[in-house]
């Protein structure tokens, strides 16, 4: 019998510019007087993608600010990348502030039904703290258009050294308004003259996870953390379900303004990491052998020779090759900064089901049952119940 080939995920970034109106404390991903994408740079994508690979493809729109692009980008480019790369079964997502949602852009990417990332840090004085002055009520007026136009939003909550003080104030503020919390741990930057003033601790990092793996397990009704779910699903799947738990390269790519190809967004501006040009169609064979594809593998093998021992290898893969790398000047000599972190929560994970499962067949001395039993800390197997049953 033949073996039906796999498909890989297939991640294309779309930066229509790196150019954004705010100016968040802790931002790595904008520059100021960066062009607008051309409709032709768009046209060079898909002749590029057409003879690229056929896995299904995730089109993400990221910037910087990507609706600055305008609805009459999106008008054209969203029938573009549909229409003449049906093979490739095409998704779109796209992250913003909001700021620049309108009407007419609302009605553009709900034809398309694009889901939509935002970010918020918490209430309106600690995000425009981090974020800059007026950040919240603008994001907030683009929320509610978008929700007016059938439109999915959910947001990004970056804590920082800052504000993971505040951490319990900011569950409870996503909690209370009904919003999905999806967290970052604010990073050290390549581009920033002061990479670890906002940059929380792996410690910190690690603290805030089970903190939230707690409450959350508390508040399950109310609320989903989906940093939480993606940890659990890494466990008993025993594979990487995102993008910083998975072996981007070859599979995740980013195309800058003017149309050069990066690893990742992350790096989209910075010459040393172009890998090639849309305009000139390369292959995967092309872009490997580019000094940044050859860095970025470079990385995958660092990893599966410091890591060979990890229980967790499998489907941490060390983290992020750019979290990884920033520290260090572009540097390979150590994984993700927040391994620590991942290592505490998925050990943290994995012994809860297993005292559970043990409790659950009467083998453990309390007889603890599936879930939380009374006085005890909140059960992981109620939560991938819930998880599975989605």
């Amino acid at each position: 019998m033949m073996k039906r080939k796999q498909k890989r995920p297939f991640h294309v970034m779309i930066i229509p510019t790196l150019g954004c109106p705010s100016k968040c404390s802790y931002c790595w991903s904008s520059e100021v007087g960066s062009p607008i994408m051309s409709i032709d740079t768009v046209k060079e994508i898909v002749l590029w993608l057409k003879d690229f690979r056929d896995d299904p493809v995730t089109f993400t729109f990221h910037g910087g600010e990507p609706l600055l692009a305008g609805a009459d980008f999106y008008r054209e480019t969203l029938p573009l990348l549909t229409n003449e790369l049906t093979k490739l079964s095409p998704n779109f997502a796209l992250q913003t502030n909001l700021w620049k949602l309108t009407p007419e852009l609302a009605d553009v990417l709900a034809e398309y039904k694009i889901p939509i990332g935002s970010s918020l840090d918490g209430p309106m004085e600690l995000n425009d703290y981090q974020r800059s002055a007026g950040y919240y009520e603008k994001t907030m007026q683009g929320y509610k258009l978008a929700l007016a136009h059938g439109l999915n939003v959910q947001f990004i909550c970056t804590f920082t050294s800052y504000s993971v003080k505040f951490k319990e104030d900011i569950f409870n503020y996503f909690r209370e308004n009904g919003l999905t919390l999806k967290l970052h741990p604010a990073l050290p930057s390549l581009r920033s003259d002061e990479p670890d003033r906002w940059a929380l601790s792996p410690e910190e990092f690690g603290e805030l996870l089970i903190y939230l793996l707690d409450r959350y397990l508390e508040n399950m009704s109310e609320i989903e953390v989906r940093n939480i779910n993606d940890y659990c699903r890494c466990v008993f799947t025993g594979r990487g379900t995102v993008c910083t738990f998975v072996d981007c390269m070859e599979n995740t790519f980013a195309v800058g303004p003017d149309g050069s190809i990066y690893p990742c967004y992350r790096f989209v501006g910075m010459p040393e990491w172009k890998m090639g040009s849309v305009r000139d169609h390369p292959s995967k064979e092309d872009l490997a052998a580019s000094p940044a594809g050859v860095r970025m593998n470079q990385f995958k093998e660092f990893v599966d020779r410091e890591c060979k021992s990890c229980k967790h290898i499998r489907y941490c893969r060390g983290g992020c090759p750019y979290n990884a790398m920033a520290p260090t000047n572009g540097e390979i000599n150590s994984v993700d900064p927040h391994c620590k972190a991942y290592k505490r929560i998925f050990d943290e994970i994995g012994d809860r089901f297993n005292q559970e499962m043990m409790g659950s067949l009467g083998l453990d001395n309390a007889g603890q049952q599936m879930g939380a039993a009374k006085g005890k800390r909140p059960g992981i197997m109620t939560l991938m119940q819930r998880i599975l049953a989605k």
